[in-house]
């Protein structure tokens, strides 16, 4: 992996950012929870892909790799932290219920730098 550094810096401000927007946003969640669960969707994708384009820049060989890795860690940071917060923390809700709401939304975060690495591999 080109920056182990980097990644895990970037996949924790994805997190913290969506972590925000979700708190921005939070009143939607009762009042109109489908506009709430389409925006947290649109918030992370924005944030995966702005970060995505940031560490490729960086990156010059093996961009697939890269990408494959890239997602992976992100995935595991977003997942941990907020395993931190919802099963430990202050936002109490099982496993099952965390990923039925949350977690597999998470599965969008590898999408995006695998789908931007396997196009630069392709291009090189």
């Amino acid at each position: 992996m080109k920056s182990v550094k980097w990644a895990v810096f970037y996949g924790f401000l994805i997190w913290l950012i969506v972590f925000a927007v979700a708190m921005l946003i939070y009143p939607l969640r009762s009042s109109n929870r489908s506009l709430f669960e389409s925006l947290m969707p649109v918030s992370l994708v924005t944030c995966v892909t702005a970060f995505a384009v940031l560490y490729f820049q960086r990156v010059e060989s093996r961009p697939l790799r890269e990408g494959i890795l890239l997602g992976v860690v992100w995935f595991i940071v977003n997942l941990a932290i907020d395993q931190l917060m919802f099963s430990w923390g202050p936002m109490k809700m099982s496993f099952a219920d965390y990923m039925a709401d949350i977690g597999l939304t998470y599965l969008l975060i590898p999408v995006i730098p695998i789908g931007i690495g396997y196009l630069l591999a392709k291009r090189a």
